[in-house]
């Protein structure tokens, strides 16, 4: 055992009802780490028990992509059919994965259901997630490669093209959470995003429609809005970029009446709230009450690296709205934490955090 699972397991024995809440407080961890290292303890079978991990709390269930990021940023301009001088970098990401580690970097508990190979692929994810969520629901497959997503990007920083490698995603399926039910029926909110199956998809709206559990829906590409059913009544949110909208509505956005066109689309399929995002233009948002507004974005003084900006506006999003702030406020959440991530190198800025936070809030 190593000095935390010792620690741990010592309280446990001083106390066998303790609650993960109780042991983060002592030990100075997350909660997401202690139930990582309980769960731990009980495949080493120091632990048998498991009253001491009754947990009360609703944690937030984010479903869907965990990948290793591949970057190469082009040191000039990109030209076809030769070679192009680059840098690269090698993270962990995936949508779902994003947008828990930026709520895990918030405080909130967060619960990743995904599907990965037992690779070294997947360790490093393990190893670099783990902190800010828990992973005990990730299924894994023998034979199988986890996820991977590869993006070039031109010398401003820009996306060129991105290739992604996830087959492995459509392990995903109803059986998979059928298998988490109980788990699911905690969830204080369900966050998925499209790289799960369309059966998938159409299971959780039916799911959390019956429970009475608030569902957000996060597309991942133009390719795979086809995932997405064509009624979405059991949707509390939907964030969904300018491509996506158009593939999945068979229009143009070329201007702003279009653009706001697009949203009222979307609350016809019976939405209860939807941002149609477009990059550096800002935001249309949407309300079941049919009020559609405009929200420019935030002007960024330098971009570093776009990737992770959308997942971490949905992240900024989720956030304030669960913490029932004012919607201006909860907009201006999801534009405040896409800005400052794109002025990172990281998917994932590192220095994000719940007093991080508030002082970004507070600058604007």
């Amino acid at each position: 055992m190593n000095e935390n699972e010792e620690l741990i397991l010592g309280l446990i024995r001083e106390n066998p009802f303790i609650s993960q809440q109780e042991l983060s407080d002592i030990v100075g961890l997350s909660r997401s780490s202690i139930a990582n290292i309980i769960s731990g303890l009980i495949r080493k079978e120091y632990v048998f028990g498991k009253a001491y991990v009754l947990n009360e709390t609703n944690p937030i269930i984010c479903i869907g992509g965990a990948n290793v990021d591949r970057k190469f940023y082009s040191k000039y301009k990109i030209m076809n059919g030769t070679s192009n001088p680059v840098k690269s970098s090698r993270s962990v990401g995936g949508v779902a994965r994003n947008i828990a580690e930026n709520l895990g970097r918030l405080g909130e508990e967060v619960i990743l259901i995904s599907a990965s190979g037992k690779d070294s692929e997947w360790e490093d994810i393990y190893g670099l997630s783990s902190s800010f969520m828990n992973l005990e629901h990730v299924a894994q497959f023998e034979n199988s490669s986890t996820g991977s997503y590869t993006a070039v990007l031109d010398k401003n920083g820009d996306l060129l093209i991105a290739l992604a490698d996830m087959d492995i995603f459509e392990n995903i399926s109803p059986e998979l959470l059928i298998k988490n039910s109980n788990l699911l029926r905690r969830a204080k909110c369900i966050v998925v995003d499209l790289n799960c199956p369309r059966e998938t998809i159409d299971f959780l709206c039916s799911f959390t429609f019956k429970h009475n559990i608030p569902l957000v829906i996060i597309p991942v590409s133009s390719p795979k809005m086809n995932r997405l059913p064509k009624t979405l009544s059991a949707v509390s949110w939907l964030i969904v970029n300018k491509d996506e909208t158009e593939t999945f509505m068979n229009m143009k956005i070329n201007d702003k009446n279009d653009w706001e066109n697009s949203v009222k689309k979307w609350l016809g399929l019976g939405i209860k709230n939807v941002i149609v995002t477009n990059g550096s233009k800002g935001v249309f948002t949407g309300v079941e009450n049919g009020e559609i507004r405009y929200f420019p974005a935030i002007e960024t003084p330098m971009v570093v690296d776009v990737t992770g900006a959308g997942d971490s506006f949905c992240s900024g999003v989720i956030y304030s709205w669960l913490q029932k702030k004012e919607f201006d406020y909860i907009i201006k959440s999801g534009l405040v934490n896409a800005q400052k991530t794109i002025m990172s190198k990281y998917t994932v800025r590192q220095e994000l955090s719940q007093n991080q936070f508030t002082l970004d809030m507070e600058a604007i």
